[in-house]
């Protein structure tokens, strides 16, 4: 359990540092960058044996890391643009509510257990995830460029469902290593690209903030990894208590350190995830 309370506090940094970035005007794609090589670097540091690219480069989890990587930035930069095209609520609830994906995923394929208290604690947990992620006096636009929060719907749950089938054990911080090297390449020609387009100066600060997130970017992924290997924990509990907790403490957080303002809708929301959590971890 220790892991997963790590990957739930480490993800709800995640959000108090893009919280910041919007204060210190941050350039988030260049602090997104560090952010990977960063956590690349955090992966490779952690690895343990001698890296022989010849024996990993044939396993079936190393082009699947790579291929993650692509999906991350690329779910990043749509996330992006369903906030600025739906309104922030709805990329916040599109790529929450994801999380069913993983569940149904777990159930299906590693034939885990479903009863009726478990059902209704999922079901508890995405209404708990909606009604936290809707904020007041939201803009909230779902008719106009819907396809943006079904893909980032679609992107988030198979990046949860593969990071965890992928991954594997012995090689965890390299396969984590490969997928954020991979984004770092990606992210990087990106830069380039946008740099020659619009004469985007660099931003310094983008540095440490990105070097901040990088950590705490790796962590609650290698947490998560490591809690849901953890025996007697089925994969479709952990991911319903990492999401649903995340989005509870980060609605607490919001309220604590950002003043931000909680509807009812809100506080029933987080009343609902500590339901739900009880309830699937019973």
């Amino acid at each position: 359990m220790i892991f997963l309370i790590l990957s739930i506090l480490s993800s709800t940094a995640i959000f108090v540092l893009f919280k910041l970035f919007n204060k210190y005007n941050i350039n988030t794609l260049q602090a997104i960058v560090f952010n990977y090589i960063t956590a690349f670097t955090c992966g490779i540091l952690l690895y343990n044996k001698p890296i022989n690219i010849d024996s990993f480069i044939s396993e079936t989890w190393f082009f699947a890391a790579l291929g993650l990587g692509f999906l991350f930035i690329s779910i990043f930069n749509v996330m992006a643009l369903t906030a600025q095209k739906n309104g922030l609520s709805v990329a916040s609830v599109a790529s929450k509510m994801s999380v069913i994906i993983p569940i149904v995923f777990g159930i299906i394929v590693y034939n885990e257990s479903i009863g009726f208290q478990k059902v209704i604690g999922i079901i508890l947990a995405l209404l708990a995830v909606y009604l936290t992620s809707i904020k007041p006096k939201s803009n909230v636009v779902l008719t106009k460029a819907i396809y943006l929060p079904i893909i980032l719907f679609l992107g988030s749950g198979i990046i949860d469902t593969s990071v965890n089938h992928f991954a594997p054990d012995g090689n965890m911080p390299l396969f984590l290593a490969i997928i954020f090297g991979s984004a770092f390449l990606i992210g990087l020609v990106l830069i380039i690209l946008k740099t020659k387009q619009t004469k985007q100066k660099f931003n310094p600060k983008s540095i440490p903030f990105g070097i901040a997130l990088g950590l705490v970017n790796y962590s609650s992924m290698y947490f998560l990894l490591k809690a849901l290997r953890v025996d007697g924990f089925e994969s479709s509990t952990i991911f319903t208590i990492n999401n649903v907790a995340i989005v509870a403490v980060s609605c607490l957080t919001g309220l604590l350190l950002f003043k931000e303002i909680i509807s009812s809708k809100n506080w029933i929301g987080v009343g609902l995830a500590l339901i739900s959590i009880i309830l699937v971890t019973l």
